[in-house]
């Protein structure tokens, strides 16, 4: 599978790249500030975490479509660890110290954890940030704007204050900001079902340009007209990039001797890790072209990541959702628009930041809100609600969670729903019990799951002890990888005492190889003996027969195993049934019925026709071998009846037409059959399916007549009641047989 894109790729897909990657850096810039304010950390700190992300982690990284940055869900435990650690700059020295343990765990494949993680649980994830973008951009949408930077943490939420701001935002609306959010959407909306999708530019792009546009026309209008800087993107400006280096915060080496830092770089190296490998899962599940991302490659990227961040002053960053989410939605097709949302980020705010801040932010709460909308679509909510509670519970609880608390508090929830599930299918199904009707009776075959734990014990003990007195039972762990040292235990007791106790005929089957005591053993008959064949009346084999069908066309066939039985017939075969078939591959008579070796005596010929040899092996399967039904069986769009309609319809001579001496033997008796059918009077051709079908019924009812009319050995055992004699045809295209009355 190809994984590394070649230049080529990168060639081709530039358009489309930086596109999406100044999209992705518009949405990404009041992130990095908004989650540096919220971190109680300096502003420049959330840019640098951004820059590095953009320009280094993207590059080490293996995911194509996967954003880095300062991460929303960490804002809680850097607000506690700059607190315990005494300042920002002892703060990142565990940011660095992080990033080691980041690679270590690369190293080490710990990234393998990812796929532990539940797709309910993914999937709640991100209809979660859907929810929350658009929780929260609505208020913006409209201008009602407190404190935009620090509310910008998307993946906490305290449900209360966010109800609370929707209230207020309908008592502190901003004209003009309303103005260009709700044009925003709608040009966002409908920009593909207009001419301008022609014009190659992306709707996010154009709802950004537009939007500043409006603010410099909007500006010296009345207060409730102008976007002012309340309502714009803020960002530090500084005088070129000396004044910007400067103003970088420095690690204090000094807090390597202090105990807490080691602590603050473990609990910051876990929770990046996991936000990481959650959100990396998640946007490989957004990807169009579906590629997979190596979770180790992304611990050591996002390792050095945090090692680089933390040396040049910036906040601890993880692959992020809500960019990411963008990134897809914009159509990236390479990391390269990652990089260049990194080259915007550092160059622009370098260089030009009063530009930026007249970008409105209703038009990025507008892009936020539609990305929003496309992750929680309620399409994907009604996908998950046709999957039933095992899956929909989990994911609706995940999404519940994680809005009204955070990112990872809300996974834990999902996860012990999910497993919760789990255990309950496991308690409650740990054991599979089919009955199984063998020619030899009703078998219970016991198939236990993949794996089988003590918590099976009881459910595994009462289904043993529902047995009536006689019964035959199969315990198979033919399937079974594990199985707990209780419950074999059980199994053995079982064996040794009760089922001697209760004369039930037990069975093992795949245990052997996991405990000494237990030795496999079939004690059950799945073929045809003397005994079976003696007690056998004509009816019951022909029930036995439609039965069998019935689990062939529902695909339930019974568990056999062929060397036991090539061996319990290598002595002779007792059959219950002759089946004169026709010659036709696809007509398996032992498989059609699902029978096992030796229980039918197969007897083919082409048309199945009452022909001379044939009906000597008739005779021997009833009269010598001991058959109790004798079943003609034809079958839809049968080659041999079709050949003699089309040369019935044509009046040509068998022989002359075919090249073959003995096809009259076929023909003619076919022919009898054609004649019969006097209903369809128009096109008399193989062409006319129905013609053919209701010909080959016929034609099994004639050779049904002629067996006892030629047959003096057939017709005394049918006169003694000892032989039945039934007709059939098997449909080609669904298995069912049909069986005639």
């Amino acid at each position: 599978m190809k994984t590394e894109p070649t230049l080529d790729d990168y060639r081709k897909s530039l358009g489309t790249d930086f596109a999406a990657g100044l999209v992705v850096f518009l949405v990404a810039l009041p992130l990095c500030l908004g989650i540096a304010l919220a971190s109680n950390a300096p502003l420049i700190s959330g840019l640098v975490a951004g820059v590095v992300g953009g320009l280094l982690v993207a590059w080490i990284s293996g995911s194509h479509t996967s954003v880095s940055g300062p991460a929303a869900g960490l804002t809680a435990v850097v607000v506690a660890q700059i607190d315990k650690l005494g300042g920002f700059e002892a703060f990142l020295v565990a940011v660095i110290l992080a990033g080691v343990l980041q690679i270590v765990l690369g190293a080490v494949k710990a990234g393998s954890l990812a796929a532990f993680f539940p797709s309910s649980v993914i999937k709640g994830l991100l209809a979660a940030i859907g929810v929350i973008l658009i929780l929260k951009q609505i208020p913006h949408i409209f201008g009602h704007d407190p404190d935009w930077m620090g509310d910008m943490d998307f993946q906490q939420m305290d449900g209360k204050n966010t109800f609370s701001e929707l209230i207020a935002t309908m008592f502190d609306i901003h004209a003009g900001a309303s103005l260009v959010g709700l044009v925003s959407l709608v040009i966002l909306v409908y920009w593909n079902k207009t001419p301008l999708k022609k014009t190659g530019i992306p709707a996010p792009l154009g709802v950004v340009v537009l939007g500043a546009a409006a603010s410099f026309g909007m500006e010296g209008m009345s207060e409730l007209w102008a976007i002012g800087s309340t309502h714009s993107v803020q960002v530090p400006v500084t005088n070129g990039l000396g004044e910007l280096a400067k103003s970088l915060p420095s690690p204090d080496w000094s807090a390597l001797g202090q105990g807490p830092v080691y602590v603050a770089a473990l609990t910051i190296a876990i929770v990046a890790t996991l936000e990481t490998l959650l959100n990396l899962e998640a946007v490989d599940n957004l990807d169009k072209q579906q590629r997979v991302s190596p979770p180790n490659r992304e611990l050591v990227a996002q390792g050095v990541g945090n090692m680089t961040s933390g040396l040049l002053g910036g906040l601890p960053l993880t692959s992020v959702i809500v960019r990411s989410s963008v990134n897809v939605d914009m159509g990236a097709k390479t990391k390269l628009s990652c990089f260049i949302h990194g080259l915007f980020l550092f160059g622009t705010v370098a260089m030009f930041p009063g530009i930026l801040n007249r970008i409105p932010l209703a038009s990025l709460a507008a892009i936020l809100l539609v990305t929003g909308f496309k992750l929680a679509n309620p399409a994907l909510f009604k996908q998950m609600h046709k999957e039933g509670n095992n899956q929909f519970l989990p994911f609706v609880v995940t999404v519940g969670a994680i809005v009204f608390t955070d990112l990872l508090v809300g996974i834990v929830i999902g996860m012990a729903v999910s497993v919760g599930f789990i255990l309950r299918s496991n308690l409650n199904r740990p054991l599979r019990h089919i009955v199984e009707k063998h020619v030899g009776g009703d078998v219970h075959r016991i198939v236990l799951s993949n794996q089988v734990s003590f918590l099976n014990k009881a459910a595994i003990l009462k289904t043993l002890h529902e047995f009536k007195r006689g019964s035959q039972v199969v315990i198979d762990a033919s399937n079974s990888d594990y199985i707990d040292p209780d419950v074999l235990d059980l199994i053995h007791d079982f064996e040794t005492n009760t089922a001697p106790a209760h004369d039930l005929k037990l069975s093992l089957a795949g245990l052997k190889s996991h405990y000494d005591k237990l030795d496999d053993r079939i004690q059950y008959v799945d073929v045809t003996t003397r005994d079976i064949q003696q007690d056998s009346s004509p009816e019951q084999v022909l029930e036995l027969l439609k039965a069998g069908n019935e689990r062939f066309v529902n695909a339930e066939q019974i568990m056999r195993d062929p060397r036991r039985q090539i061996g319990a017939t290598s002595d002779g075969q007792f059959p219950l049934a002759v089946v004169l078939a026709c010659m036709d591959s696809r007509i398996a008579t032992e498989m059609v019925f699902d029978l096992g070796l030796g229980d039918i005596f197969s007897v083919r010929l082409a048309g199945n026709v009452a022909a001379a040899k044939g009906l000597g092996s008739m005779e021997y399967g009833c009269a010598v071998a001991g058959a109790k039904l004798l079943l003609v069986m034809g079958h839809t769009r049968c080659g041999a009846v079709n050949a003699a309609i089309d040369l019935a319809a044509r009046g040509a001579d068998p022989v002359e037409a075919t090249g073959c001496d003995h096809i009259g033997g076929i023909t003619d008796c076919v022919q009898k059959a054609i004649d019969q059918e006097t209903t369809i009077t128009e096109d008399r051709t193989s062409a006319n399916e129905a013609f053919s079908d209701r010909v080959t019924e016929l034609n099994v009812r004639q050779t049904m007549k002629e067996i006892p009319e030629k047959s003096g050995t057939i017709r005394r055992l049918v006169e003694e009641g000892k032989v039945r004699i039934a007709g059939a045809v098997y449909d080609i295209r669904t298995g069912r047989v049909k069986f005639l009355d």
